[in-house]
């Protein structure tokens, strides 16, 4: 019961202050003219959302990290070594996308176009993250292994572990990126991604300070809950790169250190989905001149063959949810 009550605490805590800051910073952002700029390529329908205000993942960044300090003066959770490597990637990525949806924002009416970060400049920031990640997780004596969890199996890795940390990182943040392209869509999906691996931290008694990344899931569940009073269709405001790229980061993370990173396969199956369309029409259209979506990823080629998006984002939910239930059995019962 006590593990459900903070459950519950968690979660409440988040939606209120997101909520809160949601009416805030979304007047903030029209002010300053944080407004995106809808990409010609997509649906005619998105046309109407031309300036409506971007940088939205300031809506569950910042009332998830003053929930945990709220939690922390309060003695309510401990500042662990697994906690701080979570919340330096999450906000690392948020950064990351803070400084690309910045430059986009600032460049969109100049002679540079509206070009954000380069991919060079980007990677080399996954690196840096990445390089830290590890250090800390091999400074508390993480194990570097490679875990195949339902045959019990134990893949020693070595110092290539950290370049196994790039990898889930670069594909998760890169994953969610490409799903935010329809009001609530990444965002419903992440929460129940996150509601699947807080769960699965729960049951992860082994890991120092699994107590605290199952409430950080919760608190960011809470808070994700508060962004789509905002951000659900019509969207008042987009969650922008900076909410992409930190809940992507997040996500990872969480998988790394509870070493269900293959589960995060399953659980994110609607993102893998996603980028595979992306990557599968890239190719079609490179080497073979022809494209297998009308358009990709999955979510516009369902727009283009006249579906509504409230109906494409109810359908990608439910799958996200039975995904996220099967991750929930997979990682905790079996």
């Amino acid at each position: 019961m006590l593990i459900l009550a903070k459950t519950t605490l968690a979660i409440m805590l988040g939606f209120v202050i997101s909520v809160i800051t949601g009416f805030i910073a979304i007047p903030i952002l029209k002010k300053i003219n944080f407004k995106q700029k809808i990409n010609s390529y997509l649906n005619k329908r998105h046309m109407e959302k031309q300036g409506t205000p971007t940088l939205g993942g300031v809506i569950f960044i910042i009332p998830t990290i003053i929930a945990l300090i709220l939690l922390y003066i309060r003695d309510s959770i401990s500042i662990t070594h697994n906690l701080v490597i979570v919340v330096f990637v999450f906000l690392s990525y948020g950064a990351l996308g803070f400084l690309d949806d910045y430059l986009k924002l600032k460049r969109k009416d100049s002679l540079s176009g509206s070009e954000g970060l380069k991919s060079w400049q980007k990677f080399l920031m996954q690196i840096i993250i990445a390089v830290i990640f590890f250090f800390i997780y091999r400074s508390y004596g993480g194990t570097g292994d490679l875990t195949f969890s339902f045959f019990g199996w134990n893949f020693p890795m070595g110092w290539t572990y950290g370049l196994f940390i790039l990898l889930v990182l670069v594909a998760t943040t890169n994953a969610v990126n490409i799903s935010d392209g329809l009001d609530g869509l990444a965002g419903g999906l992440s929460i129940f991604a996150f509601a699947s691996f807080g769960l699965v931290a729960w049951n992860t008694t082994w890991l120092d300070g699994y107590q605290e990344l199952a409430i950080f899931c919760f608190l960011l569940i809470g808070s994700l809950a508060g962004f789509l009073q905002f951000n659900s269709h019509p969207a008042r405001v987009f969650m922008g790169d900076a909410g992409s790229l930190a809940l992507g980061g997040a996500l990872a993370t969480i998988a790394i250190l509870t070493r269900h990173e293959f589960s995060l396969i399953l659980v994110g199956g609607v993102f893998v989905v996603e980028t595979l369309s992306s990557l599968i029409q890239i190719i079609a259209i490179r080497k073979f001149h022809k494209k297998v979506f009308l358009k990709a990823p999955l979510h516009h080629h369902f727009e283009e063959l006249g579906w509504k998006e409230t109906d494409i984002v109810k359908l990608f939910w439910s799958a996200g949810f039975i995904l996220s239930m099967l991750g929930i059995i997979y990682g905790v019962w079996l």
